[in-house]
């Protein structure tokens, strides 16, 4: 009787669905999405956006409990159809809600949505079974007094900021804790969680960090000195920063979400109260993940 009860309790699980509505071929694999979880008899709750975008420029026939906009849903699990990109914006919509996320990867690179098509099945076959793992992911929070910023200011992946125009570096003035650190002359300053050091920080030479380490990566974009090297912090600690800039303001970039500010604006950079959940298969090896994304050991002469 143990196991009838589970497996209606199973029967009944509540997903809420976030996809990709720019490329049809990074949403073809929906129709397969959806039928798995109706032969599951799951509740399923869709996106309006991505719903419609299926249904209307796809063409495809679907079915949906429920459609849902920005962040009015309630789900025993969330999954993002898309890449890494879509994943970040459904973390951001599922923000503080502590549901988990599954990331099914219709994407290139795909760190976060690391689920690829042909596994679906292989996967809710694990999770109606209860052979997953959930992994919490540390947010960065910033404060500052820009209302533009304020009405998103939580970052997954990292909180970059850059130079707006193309002509000279800035100067970012740096403290953790409120302890002078140094004076970055640079393109930018990248500010990663370790989740957000495979993204961005890696591609201007910041560390791999495992993502249980509980620290942040401070990673100067284009420093104007070779010395200027990433540094690794705990994540208990706040960053102070305040920039100066020839043309009097800068971007500051919050997950890809950019925003212009004044140079008078002064940043504060700390780790946010809640977490993302994220879920991963049973057997998932963080570094399977990362030798097959980095291509570790492939030959790169052929």
């Amino acid at each position: 009787m143990p196991n009838l009860q589970t497996h209606i309790t199973k029967s009944l699980m509540k997903f809420a669905i976030i996809g990709n509505t720019y490329q049809a071929k990074k949403s073809s694999h929906a129709e397969t999405l959806f039928q798995i979880l109706k032969e599951r008899q799951a509740e399923i709750h869709v996106c309006r956006e991505f719903y419609r975008f299926i249904t209307s420029e796809l063409g495809i026939n679907v079915y949906a409990d429920n459609l849902f906009d920005g962040e009015d849903f309630s789900a025993d699990m969330v999954i993002s159809i898309g890449g890494d990109g879509t994943f970040l914006k459904t973390a951001s919509r599922v923000g503080r809600k502590g549901i988990p996320i599954l990331g099914i990867n219709t994407g290139r690179l795909g760190f976060l949505a690391d689920i690829s098509p042909e596994e679906m099945e292989a996967t809710f076959d694990e999770i109606y079974t209860d052979r997953y793992s959930i992994e919490e992911r540390s947010v960065l929070q910033l404060i500052c007094n820009d209302k533009h910023l304020q009405s998103s200011p939580y970052a997954l992946n990292e909180i970059a900021v850059l130079k707006r125009d193309s002509s000279s570096m800035i100067s970012i003035h740096t403290a953790i804790n409120g302890a002078y650190l140094n004076t970055y002359q640079a393109d930018g300053l990248v500010i990663a969680t370790p989740t957000g050091s495979t993204a961005y920080s890696l591609s201007v030479g910041g560390p791999i960090i495992v993502p249980h380490s509980n620290t942040i990566a401070i990673t100067p974009v284009a420093p104007h000195s070779l010395n200027v090297r990433p540094i690794v912090i705990r994540d208990d600690w706040e960053l102070s920063l305040e920039v100066e800039s020839r043309s009097h303001n800068f971007l500051v970039a919050v997950d890809g979400r950019s925003e212009s500010c004044k140079e008078t604006t002064r940043l504060t950079i700390r780790k946010a109260d809640y977490s993302i959940k994220v879920v991963k298969r049973f057997n998932h090896v963080f570094f399977d993940t990362l030798r097959s994304k980095m291509m570790w050991g492939a030959d790169g002469r052929n």
